[in-house]
């Protein structure tokens, strides 16, 4: 296994330094070369040291921080990592830009983390010890599945010559309740009432707890490292903003969750402007960072269960919709019972 940091890129087109994982079989590879399974893991937080690959020892079956076997403060690891490692595929665990590769994570900007994961890939195949071929598979959960998404639609950004892994072979992409919210607000930037209208149901959406509350704290923080014109203070308050610049640069998401609930219980609402300002704008950036409307390259597979409470399901239910109507091939599949 390899900790890696490699070149980047975000959704404005700047170049940026991700981190991550590479994770491979000992033996020999194949003469064609072994297939590459490009993982985007689910919300960790927005600092630095909040990259999966940060920790002691990375190169792990998944551990999630709320089930009774969870070992650590936050999620880490990869799903069936031993599985598919004997079954002979190199494995490459983004980080994205911003958890441990400087600058400042731009949470939930599904156009950036899809670049990151792409770039995963990129990186992997570049690396001869690992004797991976061209051939990939994405997959991503929560935040990671939004990545995923993402992905399948940046085929131009694909076929760009002149990396350092030109012409991947992209075989699937499988996205576990892939976050995106922008898909909810296609049309809302055409004029003022619309955006309020816009924004204001995101607020509400996101606010019946603090938990939720954070993720909505960080999306509008990772938007606004994407969109610096915008501001926070545009949505929260003079005092709330220093909080979540204060909180959200040197903490992870579920310490994020507790300080919130911490220092405001059931007044974390008192963060927030009374009504947002600068909608249009801020709406915009919400549209333009997000999975783009664009046909997928190859097959999407959305699998999502029943007791999800962070992604709603409207938001891959509309994906599939929208996607569907260019004549994609988008399959969503159910766990009931299950919380993705």
């Amino acid at each position: 296994a390899w900790k890696i940091a490699y070149i980047s890129s975000d959704v404005g087109g700047r170049t940026t330094i991700s981190t991550g994982l590479v994770v491979a079989p000992v033996a020999a590879a194949p003469k064609e070369g072994r297939p590459v399974l490009a993982w985007a893991h689910g919300t960790t937080g927005t600092a630095q040291n909040c990259g999966p690959s940060q920790v002691t020892n990375p190169a792990a079956p998944l551990n999630q921080y709320f089930l009774v076997g969870g070992n650590s403060w936050t999620d880490y690891g990869i799903p069936n990592l031993e599985e598919f490692i004997k079954e002979g595929y190199v494995v490459v665990a983004t980080d994205y830009q911003g958890l441990g590769g400087g600058g400042k994570h731009q949470y939930s900007v599904a156009g950036t983390n899809g670049r990151d994961l792409i770039n995963s890939a990129r990186a992997a195949i570049s690396m001869r010890d690992t004797g991976a071929s061209k051939r990939t598979i994405f997959y991503g959960w929560s935040q990671g599945g939004g990545a995923t998404i993402a992905a399948a639609s940046l085929g131009a950004y694909l076929n760009q010559k002149g990396s350092v892994a030109d012409d991947l072979q992209v075989l699937g992409f499988v996205a576990m309740a892939p976050q995106d919210a922008a898909v909810m607000i296609p049309n809302a930037s055409k004029d003022q009432a619309t955006a309020d209208k816009a924004l204001n149901g995101l607020i509400k959406l996101f606010s019946d707890n603090v938990f939720n509350f954070s993720h909505f704290a960080m999306t509008m923080w990772g938007t606004q490292a994407a969109y610096p014109n915008l501001k926070l203070t545009d949505l929260f308050t003079d005092p709330g903003a220093k909080v979540l610049d204060q909180v959200l640069s040197n903490k992870c998401m579920h310490v994020i969750a507790d300080t919130f609930n911490y220092a405001y219980g059931a007044e974390f609402k008192t963060l927030l402007r009374d009504k947002p300002i600068n909608s249009i704008a801020w709406v915009k950036a919400l549209i333009d960072g997000s999975v783009p409307p664009v046909k997928p390259i190859a097959p999407v597979v959305i699998y999502w269960g029943t007791k999800d409470t962070a992604v709603p399901p409207i938001m891959h239910e509309l994906y599939q919709k929208q996607m569907c109507a260019m004549g994609a091939n988008i399959e969503r599949i159910q766990l009931p019972g299950q919380q993705t």
